[in-house]
């Protein structure tokens, strides 16, 4: 437990550095978003007083003193292009990429999975071969080339699958429909790097001593692979996991933007291109705070499938 505190503790100041690296740099970026909400017919003093209204006419030193006060209290501050509470635009947002992302976490873990243990098995065969060349072509084409082309071959030529959006009707909720495409698109690269993952590990842990004792006791090979070194293989696999987690989170950015995903991370591109100060401060401090949740839960699963790091 002292430990995860530890950790804890040491990965707070990661999430404090990256918000203040994002505060600094994107005002230092050119741009006023004062005036591009009030466009270029705005008088001086609706410009001065809408500036003073959000905080703007300070100095950089006390909008940051004042952002981090706000933080603590629990306060984000306010949107200044969509006239909303930046936690409430959170709360709405980021449920669909926290779905989209655990969907393309789960099919690359169920596609890699299998897929890493065959071609450990079968190594140097045919099917070796071919699953190495898929993964390798995985990890070659990018998510930005590959959402489109899902998107024209899928829902355009074939029709199964709708081509952007959550639902249908306009609603909260998710349709799975909508998430089989993106949610596959970031799941292929994960996959891919999965997959070469698990042969590596499968493959040394086949080789290990305990292995060669258990085909001399007679069991079956099947035994061999899921009960004795499957467990031993995971062990590296999960620390992957949980760092190819914050890539995911990274990647849902271009995802969503290419399936119109109603997510955070389309929101934080609006944000961006908008200079909304304080709602793209307050996703990302939302991202890393959820990046240092899941590596806190990778540590405790890693402790769980390795015994001889609780102590």
């Amino acid at each position: 437990m002292k430990q995860i505190l530890t950790r804890l503790l040491l990965t707070l100041p990661v999430v404090w550095i990256v918000v203040s690296l994002v505060f600094l740099l994107i005002h230092i970026v050119p741009g006023d978003p004062i005036l591009q909400m009030l466009g270029e017919g705005a008088t001086p003093a609706d410009i001065t007083a809408l500036r003073h209204q959000y905080g703007l006419d300070q100095p950089l030193w006390t909008q940051y003193i004042h952002y981090w006060a706000g933080v603590l209290h629990g306060d984000l501050g306010a949107s200044i292009r969509l006239h909303d509470s930046v936690a409430h635009l959170i709360v709405q947002r980021y449920p669909y990429t926290i779905a989209l992302t655990f969907c393309a976490l789960a099919l690359g873990l169920v596609m890699a999975l299998p897929a890493g243990i065959f071609a450990a098995v079968r190594r140097g065969r045919w099917l070796d071969q071919l699953l190495s060349f898929v993964s390798l072509f995985g990890l070659s084409v990018p998510v930005i080339a590959l959402g489109p082309i899902l998107i024209l071959i899928v829902s355009i030529r074939l029709g199964w699958l709708p081509v952007s959006g959550a639902n249908a009707g306009g609603t909260n909720s998710i349709d799975l429909r909508y998430l089989i495409l993106p949610a596959f698109a970031m799941g292929a690269s994960l996959a891919a790097i999965l997959t070469r993952m698990v042969r590596t590990a499968m493959l040394e842990e086949l080789g290990q001593d305990y292995i060669r004792t258990a085909r001399a006791k007679g069991l079956s090979e099947t035994a061999i692979v899921c009960r004795h070194a499957l467990p031993n293989a995971l062990v590296p696999i999960v620390t992957i996991v949980g760092l190819q987690f914050g890539a995911l989170l990274a990647g849902a950015i271009v995802t969503e933007t290419i399936f119109s995903w109603p997510g955070l991370g389309r929101l934080v591109v609006s944000a961006i291109s908008n200079r909304d100060y304080a709602l793209v401060q307050g996703s990302l401090l939302a991202i890393g705070l959820t990046y240092v949740l899941v590596n806190l839960f990778t540590d405790l699963v890693y402790r769980w499938i390795n015994p001889r790091m609780r102590s």
